[in-house]
């Protein structure tokens, strides 16, 4: 078993600007080389934006080449709960968005032409609990009636149509969902930002943004690892890995862990059983497992094995973890090799809803929760649409934004583990 990502072993992704000296002034400074920078970064510059994505890192280093590849409809919590807090009308709109979120990386995969494996094979949510099956037939159907969206549910006799496995109670699928090579999307994305005139700039870490004024004119001032340049705009898109650099932002994240195996090729004829319609799946718990098959028929399987954000540590043990989760939705693995695993950090909010606006003069969009895949590529490209001048329609904009409790952010987020805890209890008494 290696202690490497899967998706990176497949995928050329692009250098930066190495020779390239940092501009003195831009028009817009995009922090972070993932899905949400690199979509912003290509809309600007094909608008005649002249931008700067700074990377701490190398492109595409976080989540936006560590993930399932999952390109998702809906969100992270449940309808009535949305409308409970959001009401109707919004979350009308919010819904509407994750629909268009897939239809906007298709659009880009397909005018860009990257070869990154986008197929639109569907979702298939799995229930653990009769109780949670229970739920998914009065879902659809205000689902159906709120948004117009039709979900299909799968009985348990059934259900062998959908996953080979015997451990769940019935499903619920979603056609328009798809899976997509993230590590070939995010590089198909840096190149086509650079196409288009961007600069990509790595290990240039972001050290302190300060807003200045001249003429009347309110700039930015940005203090890199390789110098310092004037902007008119910065766009924050560090997710996760946001730093003290932007204060106001980081203190509302919640870094957590996330993790995935990937076992060796399956014989196709196994590969059809564990999942015939080639699913991107995920289970209904709080704490739960995603999974699906590679373009070259390898089962990925991921979770919230740890809390805690990657290392060496927590990798391994999350390796365990998984793997024991895998051979229980799949006995018939028991004896297949576990190739790679890796971890990466992902960007919870405290409401566990994505977010996007303005802190300090400054644009951002974080928490994805998930779905970031399709979600932060849609948000990239709105936040260039409103630096262009453009009504800002993004449904997620505005709404109320917490900062997150000290024991849960930061390098001594003490209370993680108890929020593993807590989630846990919620699967066992839902």
């Amino acid at each position: 078993m290696q202690e490497k990502n899967y998706w990176l072993e497949t995928a050329a992704i692009p250098a930066g600007d190495v020779a390239r000296a940092l501009p003195e002034s831009v028009d817009v400074a995009v922090v972070g080389a993932g899905f949400t920078g690199l979509a912003a970064a290509r809309e600007l510059a094909k608008r005649g934006m002249r931008v700067a994505v700074l990377e701490a890192e190398t492109i595409g280093w976080g989540a936006s080449s560590r993930n399932g590849g999952m390109v998702l409809t809906g969100m992270k919590l449940p309808v009535p709960a949305l409308i409970s807090r959001y009401g109707r009308e919004r979350v009308r709109r919010m819904y509407a968005a994750s629909l268009e979120s897939i239809d906007c990386v298709e659009r880009i995969v397909r005018e860009e032409g990257i070869e990154c494996d986008f197929s639109r094979c569907g979702h298939l949510e799995v229930a653990c609990k009769q109780a949670h099956f229970d739920g998914y037939e009065e879902s659809a159907a205000l689902i159906k009636k709120e948004f117009g969206h039709t979900l299909r549910i799968v009985g348990k006799n059934e259900l062998k149509s959908e996953i080979g496995s015997e451990i769940y109670y019935g499903g619920m699928v979603d056609e328009v969902s798809a899976g997509v090579n993230p590590a070939r999307y995010v590089a198909g994305l840096a190149q086509a930002a650079r196409r288009a005139g961007a600069g990509l700039f790595e290990h240039t870490r972001v050290e302190n943004v300060s807003a200045a004024g001249s003429n009347g004119a309110r700039k930015f001032v940005v203090r890199t690892a390789r110098g310092n340049l004037v902007a008119r705009e910065v766009i924050l898109a560090s997710g996760a890995y946001t730093t003290a650099a932007t204060p106001p932002l980081q203190r509302k994240i919640i870094p957590i862990g996330s993790y995935v195996i990937a076992t060796e090729v399956l014989p196709e004829a196994l590969a059809r059983e564990l999942s015939p319609k080639n699913r991107m799946i995920y289970d209904s718990k709080h704490f739960l497992y995603y999974y699906r098959l590679t373009p070259d028929r390898r089962m990925l399987f991921g979770g919230r094995a740890a809390f805690f954000p990657e290392t060496e540590n927590t990798v391994r043990k999350s390796a365990e973890l998984l793997r024991q989760g895998m051979v229980d939705v799949y006995p018939q693995l028991r004896e297949t090799k576990v190739e790679y695993v890796w971890g990466g950090t992902i960007d919870f909010t405290l409401d566990v809803m994505p977010h996007a606006g303005k802190l300090e003069g400054m644009h951002y969009a974080v928490g994805y929760a998930g779905h970031g895949v399709a979600a932060a590529t849609h948000f990239g490209v709105q936040l260039a649409g409103v630096i262009c001048g453009e009504a800002n329609a993004n449904p997620f904009n505005g709404i109320p934004f917490r900062n997150a409790p000290m024991g849960l952010r930061g390098p001594h987020a003490w209370a993680l583990p108890l929020a593993g805890i807590w989630y846990k209890f919620l699967d066992w008494v839902s």
